[in-house]
Parts: structure tokens; sequence; C-alpha cells
């Protein structure tokens, strides 16, 4: 074991609430969803029985419709904003009102084909119900007319909160009214790092109200201020049902897989409407205004991860790629460096992300594109070795932003960056 890797398993464990992860202290002091999933994936390198129980505590958190909430409130924590009263779901334990990306089935997937038989096998069969009924809540909360794309109405739901994508439904939102509030993640990170003021107060017009909603999954999707098909969230649901479909098999589980199938074949069509012939890639969708975003973010390239069938987007998907990896020192940029709102240290507005990286790099290995898919691996290893374990990275220069001892950065390294990694399959 390495010195990185030791410190890897250092953060894990420091970060460990007593079965579930927080995301760094301080800056996110609660469980959130998809950080638990890849927080499984680190776990599952040294101590498998533990990877599961971040799972099993994740999915106790599910709301009676099925919806997996982004942030499970498991005590009070006054350094974080909004908490639970913000929120107001009125769920035990208490919980936001939106989700965030479906990995968590994934993630399973990896774990029962890598792990013990004995351990993997009654822990992803324990849950598949709970996934299979988000997996349900997403098609039908998110997606209800069956086009075959998945929306967000807020961008915390997205995990990709102030991305361009959003930046023209975000601008329709009149924030005028919002109770006043103190921001808490300015105060642990340097704010040039973070979302501007005036996203934050769009943010929270946004929860006040899927709030006077009694977060009704219907009215939002109908009523939201806020409605946008993203890329990133449909390729990773498409995948996750591709991976859930794959654990039913596995385990003899009928049921769903009607299902899965038929949200496959839907989704391998309906993400073609989020094609720009003028950007060369899949990108965000406002469905309010009908207007396609006019930059690519790195998720677009997630359509191999996807397993999105060949056709006419492989090629100029990958040039683009080839281009985006050109213009910087470390990939994936998370926004078009060439877009006069690339911001090379703001959160999702250029930086690099390991977890976005990781899916990025398995689904191009996946489909045989493994030149780009060791560029992408080995840059995210120079990032950490050069800067540490931190939230995300500047993509010209290396440095380490936002929270620092991060579980999700350290689970990749443990899964996937590190040379002495244990393959993720």
């Amino acid at each position: 074991m390495t010195d990185l890797d030791a410190r890897a398993v250092a953060i894990l464990r420091a970060n460990d609430r007593g079965g579930y992860t927080v995301p760094t202290a301080r800056l996110y002091p609660f469980q959130w969803n998809w950080d638990s999933a890849f927080a499984a994936l680190g776990f599952a390198t040294f101590d498998e029985p533990r990877a599961w129980r971040e799972l099993q505590l994740l999915v106790e958190g599910q709301a009676p419709d099925g919806m997996l909430p982004h942030i499970v409130f498991r005590h009070d924590d006054a350094d974080y904003f909004p908490g639970p009263a913000v929120w107001g779901t009125g769920r035990t334990p208490p919980a936001s009102g939106i989700s965030q990306p479906p990995v968590a089935a994934s993630v399973v997937r990896w774990l029962l084909e890598a792990g013990d038989a004995a351990v993997a096998e009654p822990a992803a069969r324990a849950l598949y119900p709970a996934l299979l009924a988000w997996h349900r809540w997403f098609h039908s909360a998110r997606d209800p007319d069956a086009k075959g794309y998945v929306a967000t109405t807020h961008p915390w739901e997205s995990g990709r909160d102030n991305a361009l994508d959003w930046d023209g439904a975000m601008a329709a939102v009149d924030p005028s009214g919002i109770a006043p509030y103190q921001r808490r993640d300015t105060g642990h990170v340097d704010p040039s790092m973070r979302p501007t003021q005036a996203e934050y107060d769009r943010y929270l017009k946004l929860v006040e109200f899927g709030r006077e909603t009694g977060w009704n999954p219907e009215r939002i999707y109908r009523e939201s201020p806020l409605l946008v098909a993203d890329p990133g969230l449909t390729f990773m649901l498409l995948r996750a049902d591709r991976d859930l479909l794959a654990v039913a098999r596995s385990l003899g589980l009928d049921e769903g897989q009607s299902e899965l199938r038929a949200w496959i074949e839907r989704a391998n069509a309906g993400v073609r409407e989020l094609w720009s012939d003028d950007v060369g890639g899949f990108v965000a969708l406002d469905l309010r205004s009908g207007a396609l975003a006019p930059a690519l973010s790195s998720v677009a390239f997630l359509a191999w991860y996807a397993g999105l069938p060949p056709g006419p987007w492989a090629a100029p998907l990958r040039t683009n790629l080839e281009r985006m990896l050109g213009a910087v020192s470390f990939g994936v940029p998370s926004l078009d460096p060439a877009h006069d709102a690339f911001d090379q240290r703001r959160y999702w507005r250029g930086p690099v992300w390991a977890v976005v990286n990781f899916m990025i790099g398995c689904g191009l290995a996946e489909q045989g594109e493994q030149v780009l898919a060791e560029r992408v691996r080995s840059d995210t290893s120079r990032l950490i070795e050069t800067a540490g374990f931190f939230e995300y990275f500047d993509p010209l220069t290396g440095a380490g932003c936002g929270g620092a001892d991060f579980t999700w950065t350290a689970a990749m390294w443990l899964a996937w960056a590190s040379p002495n990694r244990r393959e993720v399959r």
C-alpha cells in the first residue's frame, strides 16, 4: 500500500459516521446520495461489509413514493444550510425533497460481481426492491410523459449545481420574496469556488416552491419554474437501469425486468432529443423554452458509460472530447474551455471532478476507446498525486479546489485511479 492509498483509507474512516460517510467534515456534514454510493466503491477495496452498510443506510431514507433523497439529515448541524426545517418534508429520518443522480444500482452491480458471493448476494438481494422503487420514481416523476430523457426541477438534483446547462432556465426563476437566509458554504470554502449569490437565491426559491406543493412530484413537474432535461441524469439512469437489470438476472429476480427493458429502450431513443448539431454533443434541453444549452458539459461524455448504441453521435463527440482534453493540462473539464463562461475554479463551470472522470473513463474503456480511457484515468491519478484528495480540481493548474479530504475522491483513488487499484468491472 502506497502513502496515498493509506491516506485515502484514512479519509474514508475519518469521514465515517457510524455506517455512512459524510463527503467532508463541516462543509457537507450529512449523508449525500451519490457521494455515499461512490464511497461504497472505496470501502469495497478494503472492507466489503462496510461498503454494503453504506448502501443499506442510504436506502433507509427512502420516501414512501420510492424517491431516495439527495440528503439524509441524521443529526442537527448549524454548519450547513439549508437544513431539514427549510426543506419541510416531514419525514423520518429528516431528508431533502429532491433526489440525486441514480448511481447506486451501478455500484451494487460492481460490488456484486467483484465481491464475496456469501456477502454480496444477500446484500444485493435486500437492496434490489428499494433500488427498483427509486428507478420507478425517476421514470414517473421526472419523465411522466415517457419521452425517454430525465428532467430535473432543481439544479441540486442533477448533482451539478451551477452548471451552464441551467443558465437559461435559472434566469427565468424570479427569486423575489425568498425568506432571509445566511449561506454557510462560503464560510468553509473560498467563495470564488462556489455558486454565486444570485444562483443561490434561485436555489432557495425552488426549494420554497417544492415545499409549498408538499413535494408533490406531478405538480412540481408541471408547474416548476425550472424544468430541464439533463443528459447527465439521463445517461446515469440509463446505465443504472442496465445494471439493475443485470443484478436482477444474476439473482434470478423476475420483478421489474420488463420495466427495466422498456425504460432502456425508451432512453436509447429519447436521449437523441438532447443532441445538438451546433455543439456536436448531448446538451441540456430547457423544457419550458425549448432551448438547447450552448456548450458541452463533461456529462455529455457519459454516452459511452450509458451504453448508448453505436451511431453517428460517436465521432463528433469523440472529436470534442479530444479537443477539450487538448485545451487543458488535466481532463475532463466540466465545461468546454472554449466557452466564455468557462471558470477553471468555480464548481461545475470548469473544474475536474474525479467521480465524473471515473464514469467517463469506465465507459470509454468498456466501448473500446482505450487510449482516451487511459488519458482520463491517468489525468485523475496525476491530479490526486499533485494536489491531494480535494472535492474538485483546476484543469489548467491541477490545484485542489473546494473541500479537502473528500470522501468520493479518496474512493475513486482506491477503486480506479491508484496504480494499486482493485479493478472495478
